[in-house]
């Protein structure tokens, strides 16, 4: 099972030099061909610290990619929930189409698939803080009266995020600010018609 990496134990500098040449070595290798050995060299530590602190080189991505993620698109709250997630949505657009953090999810997102515990590590790590926050934002706009009482909010987060994965895994254009716009609206429209979560709810 991965473990998040004690600071304790560990030099910030090191720390920080580890994550930002597994970024530039995705960007340059792409993310299958980035090896241990070659982000040791790059960050001028050795094999042995890194696997000390991480325990393979998806759990080092990961590590990079989350710090930035959170830090990029954060859920801010003016009142008006259309303009936040259009906000909110635009900057993880942004982030996942520009190097080296796109190719570096993008591999992430691959290599989960035949590695149990980066995938349990990126749903404990990133999916689920995320989707826990974007959904408090949204029963924030509930409790204020923008989306109606009963609306399925989880859902409603599936089908934000989900276009913006589709493009990003099938190396689709990324969403321009119209279409972003389009899908915060046409979600907004979709949780103000549908009333209470049926009993089809994805989940």
């Amino acid at each position: 099972m991965i473990t998040s990496p004690s600071s304790l134990r560990r030099s910030e500098k090191s720390r920080r030099a580890t994550l930002d040449a597994a970024l530039e070595l995705c960007t340059e290798k792409g993310y299958g061909r980035v090896t241990i050995e070659a982000i040791a060299a790059r960050a001028g530590v050795s094999k042995k610290t890194i696997y000390r602190w991480w325990p393979s080189k998806g759990a080092v991505v990961l590590e990079a990619f989350a710090g930035m993620l959170v830090g990029a698109t954060p859920f801010i709250d003016t009142g008006d929930i259309e303009a936040d997630l259009r906000t909110h949505i635009g900057s993880l657009v942004k982030l996942m189409s520009t190097p080296p953090y796109g190719p570096a999810y993008a591999g992430i997102l691959s290599e989960m698939h035949h590695d149990d515990d980066l995938a349990r590590a990126v749903r404990e790590q990133l999916v689920d803080p995320r989707v826990d926050a974007a959904v408090e934002r949204l029963r924030g706009a509930q409790e204020q009266g923008q989306i109606p009482d009963g609306a399925d909010l989880p859902l409603a987060v599936e089908m934000l995020y989900g276009p913006v994965y589709y493009r990003h895994v099938l190396r689709k254009p990324a969403q321009d600010e119209v279409t972003v716009a389009t899908l915060v609206s046409h979600v907004l429209r979709s949780l103000a018609a549908g009333g209470a979560p049926g009993p089809g709810r994805l989940g």
